[in-house]
């Protein structure tokens, strides 16, 4: 077991690794588990990756992952994910959920390109920039997603805040909610 986190989740990721190394495709892990790295530590109990995976690779990646312990929690994985653009996956042993998502805009492969590698024990993972997960996380906007870019604010204070801002604007502006921002930028001040 890692310092940072329980074996189940070590297990899990290691399988998750296994499974991308041999369908020789590249992913960060963001969500719950990449705040509590980057930020805050927190409980979470399952593992979100955004991956460069496109369609006709899905396959390939679920055969992969059952040679490596992990198995769709649905029926139809493959034709879910190419609808909502998300693989649901648990890895057996440990009843891990897995959510692969698949980078399709150019912000979501740009996070995938320029993800940092990190050690946890023997284990070696990729977690985005600091940046990058504050986008995202004001992005989902729900409450745990404001207490996370709390944590990530708290514990990053070199974080290069305009760039983030220059996104969520941008996605602000298309979603045509004026909250992430407005949000996010709550956030901001109230850490200074």
């Amino acid at each position: 077991m890692t310092a940072e986190l329980p074996q189940s989740l070590v297990d899990a990721l290691e399988a998750l690794q296994e499974c991308l190394r041999r369908t020789d495709r590249r992913a960060i892990i963001i969500g719950g588990l990449a705040a509590s790295l980057l930020g805050r530590p927190r409980l979470t109990r399952d593992i979100d990756a955004l991956a460069d995976v496109a369609d006709e690779d899905l396959a390939s990646i679920i055969e992969s992952a059952g040679a490596t312990g992990i198995e769709p929690r649905i029926h139809d994985a493959r034709e879910f994910a190419i609808r909502s653009r998300v693989l649901l996956l648990r890895h057996r042993a440990s009843q891990i959920d897995i959510d692969l998502v698949m980078a399709t805009l150019p912000f979501e492969q740009d996070a995938v390109t320029s993800g940092q590698r990190r050690s946890l024990g023997s284990l070696e993972i990729r977690l985005p920039r600091v940046e990058d997960l504050l986008i995202m996380k004001a992005i989902a906007h729900r409450p745990r997603d404001l207490a996370d870019i709390e944590g990530l604010l708290l514990a990053n204070p070199d974080a290069d805040l305009e760039r983030a801002r220059r996104w969520i604007r941008e996605f602000a502006e298309a979603s045509t909610q004026p909250e992430l921002l407005e949000d996010f930028d709550r956030l901001v001040a109230a850490r200074r």
